[in-house]
């Protein structure tokens, strides 16, 4: 999965363990399962990613997706969002440390001036940030036309995207599916929600229910 690039993964894997949990990275029952649970579990989405493309990894806490991604796909244009101080200067640890060449901006994806700054990106990636409808609302402002959003999800996946279609739709998301990344890979596939942006006058389209404007025939 990583390729020639495996010890790179080692090492995140190493400094995650040692500090992950006294820097409230992650909880003290995930130092011995990092791997197969958080790291691989991370780098299979590569699979749903086109050649060189924008990636933002929103909420990225210890940089998960984001790193690893960055680890197995170097052709990528990653940018991490995050918006705590000290999650972000471990981020800039890691980047440095292992010489990726990965951007870290701190905020949300909510904001106006994140929004401005990162716009029209190809995918937005999220793990374990909020459901769908919170999700969708902040992430799919900053996809172009046609961009996808990743959500990285649990068992009741399916569930949520139907709960939360309307939701979705309002800004602009389409209906949404739910695929498995590492398949014959991993002992638990990671499970992926993909809403693609759809442009905007088929959204308004959607909001009318489908019908077109009327043209003013004149008299």
């Amino acid at each position: 999965m990583f390729g020639d690039r495996v010890e790179l993964a080692e090492r995140f894997v190493a400094r995650l363990r040692e500090e992950g949990v006294r820097r409230g990275l992650i909880g003290p029952r995930e130092a011995g399962r990092l791997w197969e649970r958080h790291v691989l579990n991370s780098a299979v989405v590569a699979e749903l990613l086109p050649a060189e493309c924008g990636v933002i990894d929103v909420g990225s806490g210890a940089g998960l997706p984001g790193i690893p991604l960055a680890i197995a796909r170097p052709d990528l244009h990653l940018t991490l969002l995050e918006p705590m101080a000290r999650r972000v200067t471990w981020l800039q640890e890691v980047i440095t440390e292992l010489d990726l060449s990965v951007e870290v901006v701190r905020g949300r994806a909510e904001e106006g001036p994140v929004r401005t700054r990162l716009a029209d990106h190809d995918v937005v990636t999220a793990r374990a940030v909020a459901p769908m409808e919170r999700l969708a609302k902040w992430c799919i402002p900053l996809l172009r036309p046609g961009g996808r959003l990743l959500a990285m999800k649990g068992e009741s996946a399916a569930e949520e995207l139907e709960r939360d279609a309307a939701a979705i739709a309002a800004v602009g998301g389409d209906r949404g599916e739910v695929v498995s990344c590492g398949d014959g890979v991993l002992d638990v596939p990671t499970t992926v929600v993909v809403v693609e942006r759809v442009a905007a006058n088929a959204s308004a389209r959607r909001r009318d229910g489908g019908r077109r404007p009327r043209k003013d025939r004149g008299r």
